[in-house]
């Protein structure tokens, strides 16, 4: 099976006190490596996922270097005019990055 492309693994999460993802911390894609650790915020982070990159869940794995446990793949959509951040298959109201740890 070919291995999958991600352009950015998340690994945590924090949100502001209205509920919505505030920034994200994780890594990119550089090539065929990963970056050291960056911090997305909400506008950068529904920009780059508009623009069609793909965005994971994940978390690294120790001593190997580029190599990572992903779970789930991140996605916005839009509802009541507001973009909306989420995990898996659900549209909740409001951002929900589930199975992420939170800052």
């Amino acid at each position: 099976m070919p291995r999958q492309k991600f352009d950015y693994i998340v690994e945590a999460v924090h949100y502001s006190p209205e509920g919505q993802v505030a920034w994200v911390r994780g890594y990119e894609r550089r090539g065929p490596t990963f970056s050291d650790r960056v911090m997305l915020d909400r506008v950068t982070l529904v920009a780059r996922l508009k623009a069609g990159k793909r965005l994971v869940v994940g978390q690294r794995v120790l001593l190997q270097a580029s190599t990572f446990d992903v779970s789930q793949l991140l996605r916005v959509f839009r509802r009541k005019g507001q973009d909306i951040l989420a995990t898996g298959d659900s549209q909740p109201e409001k951002d929900n990055l589930e199975g992420v740890p939170i800052i």
